[in-house]
């Protein structure tokens, strides 16, 4: 099978190409894959790093508002559909799969002109912009929560398949439990809470677990924090006015970043994190409790309509970012651990909307596709 996936931006856009990717080789090994992408997103570090060729295209979003540099990103854009025909011409694909970001427009409409299959994967429960936009010339959307399906219009053919993450439900015994917690210098007396804002962090979400420690707020539960590489160093010289040490904080490891996340992930009590489609996934596959704080200012406001997926089963809590206040936390995880039922509840209602097999269902939507 030859394949090209377009996915560029973020990592929620380039990691369940990658893992489409990496589906098809390992069912059909002589498979040749190719990835398109711009110049300036993750696809550049992550796409080589997984052993994928990459090339590249303009492709901006494009602002309503009329001036010189949009001016300048839709020439640039409209340059962009040249280069993606060109690409899908020479390497001459069976199908074309787009998972998200301002590169699906070019690829996808191109693959379109050309007459061959093509998927778009949506990752989010509100649906993109380009989503809409192709919706009518894509043979197959495919999307990861039910609630996308009514905001698609026009669509040939959708398919409920859920994304494909890294991050797994694993059952291990209390003794393994016990060894991973106390790794993290904590203990399995007081309830856990996990905390962190994506692999770089989130200022709002870092500011409020400052305000807990400075007013002592955790006296109930025990905090794992990761504050982002970019913001450890801040975190660790604010806590020095105050005469804490960033290492001895009492309840609470902090740490730039989690290498162990699946493990961390699977022993807490309750998740504190923005809500974007993989994280959202991750909590539902695993069945946690949550807090969810959604990015302000996103395309659609995507994140908050993800954290409702859950909110709504009574799964997680929503805090806005312009609400959350570290008594406004801490108030909501006291709730959440007032009982172990509230919390195994919690945890049960999340898996009410968790996918499974979310590779196998993606790549037979490929298979009817390629002939």
């Amino acid at each position: 099978m030859r394949v090209i996936i377009a996915a560029a931006g973020t990592a929620g856009h380039i990691n369940p190409g990658l893992a489409i990717a990496n589906k098809i080789k390992k069912e059909e090994k002589d498979s040749e894959i190719m990835f398109i992408g711009t110049t300036r997103g993750l696809e550049n570090d992550l796409v080589p790093r997984a052993g994928y060729e990459l090339k590249t295209i303009d492709a901006y979003g494009l602002s309503k508002k009329i001036s010189i540099e949009n001016i300048k990103k839709m020439y640039k854009t409209f340059k962009g559909y040249g280069q993606a025909k060109k690409i899908i011409k020479e390497f001459n694909p069976d199908i074309v799969i787009g998972t998200g970001g301002y590169i699906c427009g070019a690829t996808i409409s191109s693959a379109h002109s050309l007459k061959i299959p093509t998927l778009l994967h949506e990752s989010n429960s509100f649906p993109g912009r380009a989503i809409k936009m192709l919706a009518k010339n894509t043979d197959t959307i495919l999307v990861s929560f039910k609630d996308a399906i009514p905001r698609i219009k026009n669509a040939k053919n959708i398919s409920f398949t859920g994304t494909p993450v890294k991050i797994v439900k694993k059952d291990y015994t209390e003794k393994e439990k016990q060894d991973i917690i106390e790794n993290t210098g904590l203990n399995t007396k007081k309830p856990i809470v996990l905390v962190f804002g994506g692999s770089q962090g989130a200022k709002k979400i870092n500011d409020t677990l400052l305000e807990i420690i400075k007013l002592k707020l955790n006296k109930n539960y025990q905090i794992i924090w990761a504050t982002g590489p970019k913001q450890y160093d801040v975190i660790k010289e604010e806590l020095e006015k105050w005469n804490i040490n960033v290492n001895n904080v009492k309840d609470i490891k902090i740490m730039p970043y989690i290498y162990n996340m699946e493990e961390l992930m699977n022993v807490v009590d309750v998740i504190v994190a923005r809500s974007g489609a993989m994280t959202i996934t991750e909590i539902s596959n695993l069945g946690k409790a949550s807090i969810l704080v959604p990015l302000p200012n996103v395309s659609h406001n995507h994140q908050l309509y993800n954290a409702k997926v859950l909110e709504k089963v009574g799964a997680a809590k929503i805090i806005l970012d312009c609400d959350i206040t570290g008594e406004i936390l801490n108030k909501n995880i006291d709730n959440i651990i007032s009982s172990k039922d509230n919390i195994e509840q919690m945890g049960k209602n999340a898996l009410k909307v968790s996918t499974t097999n979310s590779e196998e269902k993606i790549f037979k939507e490929i298979k009817k596709l390629v002939k």
